[in-house]
């Protein structure tokens, strides 16, 4: 599969880094950011790259040439196959395919040039070509959601609204564009702009795919970031010298911590029925950014038999985790998947679901939401946590092999092999 990286940024916002050469081409850790890219992509075997220059490109072709060249930094050729588009004037962030269609026969990635990234690209590819649309792109949750632009999508992927950062939200899943993408060149064909033309890729190419239903999404934990203003850099330069992005990337083993909802990350009314009910607890914002901040994946799995029992529907339950999510973003904090079992073993209650009134494998106490997760994510559930307030939570980590931790102030629980913590912070401060 061809990739294009779009290298032509002038880098504005984090001039105070480097103005002396384009944005793509500013260290980190000694390294162009590009080169980390070309990197990435080449572990994977996706050697056929296509470089859309600009702003000083110069500097950019001196460097990798066709892909031969010999790397300043590791000594060794790129070892990949690069072509150059130069735009004499600006573009816009998809002008410039509109004049490679004749490149662009097949379906192709696309990237910014200013990102830092570590993605099994196997499963992006796979999820794309399962959904049969026109293009995929990759989201992910982030620590400012706030500021950022939100897909809003169905539960299997398709996109159904797109909200820019201006644009009014109020409860909000936190999934926010990485800058991948996987696109048709169908694209090329379905809008009529002309060569030369500058275009902006999301408002007038991805967003008007919506309505169509030919956009999705692929939701993926991995390491993702731009590295466009000073603060990003620095925390991108920490991330590079830890090891933590190529650790991220989900051909690797994971760890998890996985956390329960109500009495561990709300406030426990009971069964919450009511969004106005939920409430954060205390200090629960500041130990899940500081899961994020650990490399652990903070997965949430929840036992909601309000939806088996009729007193909640689908859309209220995601609307109440949209909130938690919306309250998390708000404090730099969000959650990397969330798990909800919607069974009750128990019938003849009106107003309930038959169809949900089952014995199934996934409500705890079994383990099945961790081990579900434990597939998606390539988790080991050995090196990892089960975080919650109940009995049930504690013998779902165990059955799943997990370290299990009990919130409670009672000291003289005796649960054997298991910890006890009064608080999810205390938790965070003392295990992680």
């Amino acid at each position: 599969m061809k990739t294009v990286i779009m290298a032509g940024g002038r880098g504005t916002r984090i001039a105070s880094i480097n103005s002396e050469v384009p944005k793509p081409m500013i260290p980190l850790a000694g390294k162009p950011v590009l080169e980390y890219e070309i990197e990435a992509l080449r572990r994977q075997g996706l050697t056929d790259i296509l470089l859309i220059v600009g702003y000083l490109g110069d500097a950019i072709r001196d460097y990798f040439g066709d892909g031969s060249n010999i790397s300043p930094i590791t000594e060794e050729s790129f070892g990949v196959n690069i072509e150059y588009f130069v735009e004499d004037k600006p573009l816009g962030t998809a002008g410039a395919l509109f004049a490679l269609k004749d490149k662009l026969t097949e379906d192709f990635l696309l990237l910014n040039g200013d990102i830092i990234f570590d993605i099994d690209f196997d499963r992006f590819i796979k999820a794309h070509k399962s959904k049969n649309g026109l293009a995929t792109i990759i989201t992910h949750p982030n620590n400012h959601p706030y500021d950022s632009g939100i897909i809003i999508a169905d539960e299997n992927g398709k996109v159904l609204n797109w909200l820019h950062k201006e644009d009014p939200r109020k409860w909000y899943r936190n999934r926010v564009n990485a800058g991948v993408h996987i696109l048709s060149p169908k694209i090329m064909d379905k809008f009529a702009f002309g060569e030369g033309e500058k275009i902006d890729l999301d408002r007038q190419i991805l967003k008007p795919l919506i309505a169509d239903g030919e956009l999705y999404i692929y939701d993926t934990p991995e390491y993702i970031k731009d590295m466009g203003t000073p603060d990003r850099f620095y925390l991108i330069e920490n991330d590079i010298k830890s090891g933590r992005v190529v650790q991220k990337n989900l051909r690797h083993k994971q760890k998890a911590v996985f956390l329960d909802r109500d009495g561990t990350i709300n406030k426990y009314v009971g069964f919450l029925r009511n969004i106005d009910e939920f409430e954060l607890l205390p200090g629960v914002s500041e130990a899940v950014r500081k899961i994020n901040e650990s490399g652990y994946l903070a997965i949430v799995v929840t036992n909601q038999p309000v939806i088996a029992r009729g007193e909640v529907t689908y859309d209220e339950l995601n609307e109440i985790h949209n909130k938690m999510e919306t309250l998390l973003g708000e404090d730099g904090a969000y959650l990397d998947a969330i798990y909800f079992c919607p069974h009750h073993p128990d019938s003849g209650f009106e107003g309930e679901i038959r169809e949900l009134k089952t014995n199934c494998e996934c409500r705890k106490p079994k383990p099945g939401m961790l081990i579900k997760a434990a597939e998606d994510y390539n988790i080991d559930l050995s090196a990892s946590f089960m975080v919650g307030d109940g009995d049930n939570d504690i013998t779902a980590g165990n059955a799943a092999g997990c370290k299990s931790i009990l919130l409670s102030d009672d000291k003289s629980i005796d649960y054997g092999q298991v910890s006890i913590s009064p608080s999810l912070l205390d938790f965070v401060n003392k295990y992680l």
